[in-house]
């Protein structure tokens, strides 16, 4: 008999649980990578997921040109910051209030307009206008990265680099009328993550 709890050394391996419910799990350790071949995220685009951990700090996701354009989602001091740069300089708006890393299931929507970011968090809603009028699109084609990102990886819009632990559930991607829902067990690589089945109370 093999006990794998002893094991010398563990990699990409997540326990089993007792109870479970719908989502992917994040043990902390990893990430997602999906849409290998590159999303475009342009002048509109919406995030929405649902989120439950009891950490104060982790990325939610991440998509980032070679050069300055990118957008990031992170979970910063137990709140909520949704960074753009459309190529003229990083804007933010962050969710304040009490921290949101208490355990509870929470629904975020993050959404850029040309130069306007909303965020919206369960009931409340930020918004911040970008100051850099100008520049309304953010020219990326690369990967969208979930729940952190890979060493040696650049990511423009993203002050952590703390990988989250926890869970999250009904990602969507929304960019003008296509609306992709994010199948994260169809990911391009996973580490770390449990993508079909998270801890149950």
């Amino acid at each position: 008999m093999l006990d794998l709890s002893k094991a010398n050394s563990k990699l990409g391996v997540s326990s089993c649980f007792t109870k479970d419910r719908a989502g992917s799990y994040f043990n902390g350790s990893g990430y997602a990578e999906l849409m290998h071949d590159g999303y475009k995220v342009g002048s509109d685009l919406s995030v929405s997921l649902e989120f439950q951990t009891s950490h104060s700090e982790g990325v939610f996701l991440g998509i980032s040109s070679a050069k300055v354009d990118a957008i990031g989602l992170e979970m910063v001091n137990g709140q909520v910051v949704f960074n753009i740069n459309n190529g003229a300089g990083q804007v933010s708006v962050r969710s304040t209030g009490q921290t949101l890393c208490d355990g509870q299931w929470h629904h975020l929507l993050a959404r850029k307009t040309k130069h306007i970011l909303i965020l919206s968090v369960d009931e409340y809603k930020y918004t911040t206008t970008n100051p850099y009028p100008q520049s309304t699109s953010a020219e990326t084609n690369n990967p969208v990265y979930l729940g952190g990102y890979p060493v040696g990886v650049k990511q423009n819009c993203l002050t952590i680099s703390s990988r989250f632990r926890g869970c999250l559930r009904n990602l969507q991607l929304i960019r003008s009328h296509l609306s992709i829902t994010a199948n994260i067990s169809a990911a391009h690589f996973l580490l770390g993550v449990t993508p079909e089945s998270c801890p149950g109370a």
